[in-house]
């Protein structure tokens, strides 16, 4: 079965992306599609460099824009949740926060996001009972007539209709939001149907894409949308959870969480459902072949230290993002080892 045009090499699908984002910007005077550039932007020099002078002419035009109507006592027709984005993007002046920033700690990875600070929690960092909560079409998902502008792909993958976004506020490069069947209104909550089907799309778009991964966050371990959706994104390097000396891979060392790797998904799925049963919350990163399994506490169960926003599935793969520049300087091996044990679920 072949692969749409815009995934089926590097060069087209980075192509695409960009494309995309310097379509936001030419489109009118809308707050979201900015600041979704602006953050996909700052992941990656080269789209940086692409894009700056574009996007600050717009983060200025869209400022006087805002001022004006304020200082008059207009009112702004804007979504709240974009608007108060913005207005702390004013605050800290176009440019100064600047592309994210990567360093090791140990075997662990740090980055420096502050743009991903501004994000809305929305419902990833509520304290939630359980594994699943039934599909509202009243509340936030990803068939809101507003988030079109946000498709980066749309069409059939693998036999089934999918939609690819982007990430608003990403925290990788090329960061994406897998929706499959977006029509059918699901709750995330994993089904094996769409877990042997996402099992496909890693194997596939591993061919094509090198650096390909696809990740899950269940309902209760850091999901914000409550529609089921994967996270994709390329890495030029491996995750941490991914090194080979971790006892999972077939090395010596124990990873601090709780971590299982599958080879076949049959087992993978059987995992999987035995947590469901339990109502276990849990992390999933798929990629080429293997998938890893990351059991967890609830969200909102322990309240996580003055460097973290909370345990996901980067977080749990080995990864920190921080928002100060203090904590990126600062923070070391131990602290993210320490953290990783006390969120695991054995």
């Amino acid at each position: 079965m072949s692969l749409p045009a815009t995934l089926q090499s590097i060069a087209a699908f980075r192509a695409a992306f960009a494309d995309g984002l310097a379509r936001l910007l030419a489109n009118g005077d809308g707050l979201g599609g900015y600041i979704l550039a602006l953050a996909n932007a700052a992941q990656a020099p080269a789209l940086w460099q692409q894009l700056e002078s574009r996007l600050e002419e717009r983060h200025y035009h869209l400022a006087a824009l805002i001022t004006s109507a304020l200082r008059q006592g207009r009112s702004l027709d804007l979504p709240e949740d974009d608007l108060l984005v913005f207005l702390k993007l004013m605050a800290m002046g176009f440019g100064t926060a600047g592309i994210a920033q990567w360093r090791a700690a140990g075997p662990w990875e740090v980055a420096f996001n502050p743009l991903r600070a501004l994000r809305p929690p929305r419902a990833s960092q509520r304290r939630v009972e359980g594994i699943a909560l039934a599909f509202d079409p009243n509340g936030f998902h990803f068939n809101l007539p507003g988030l079109a502008q946000e498709v980066l792909w749309a069409g059939e993958l693998l036999g089934r209709p999918a939609r690819l976004l982007y990430n608003k506020f990403p925290f990788a490069e090329l960061h994406g939001v897998l929706v499959p069947e977006p029509g059918r209104g699901l709750p995330q909550l994993l089904t094996s149907e769409l877990h042997y089907w996402v099992w496909e799309v890693g194997q596939a778009l591993g061919q094509t894409l090198p650096g390909f991964g696809v990740a899950y966050n269940s309902f209760g371990a850091h999901a914000s949308v409550n529609h089921l959706h994967f996270q994709t994104f390329l890495r030029t390097r491996p995750l941490p959870l991914a090194s080979p000396h971790w006892a999972h891979n077939g090395g010596v060392t124990p990873y601090p969480a709780h971590c299982q790797r599958f080879d076949d998904p049959l087992a993978a799925w059987a995992a999987i459902d035995r947590l469901h049963v339990r109502a276990v919350p849990y992390n999933l990163l798929y990629l080429p072949g293997h998938m890893y399994l990351l059991a967890r506490r609830p969200q909102g169960s322990l309240p996580p230290p003055a460097w973290s926003a909370g345990h996901a599935w980067y977080e749990m793969a080995g990864g920190v993002v921080t928002f100060s520049r203090d904590d990126y300087d600062r923070l070391q091996a131990d602290a993210i080892e320490a953290e990783l044990r006390r969120v695991t679920l054995s």
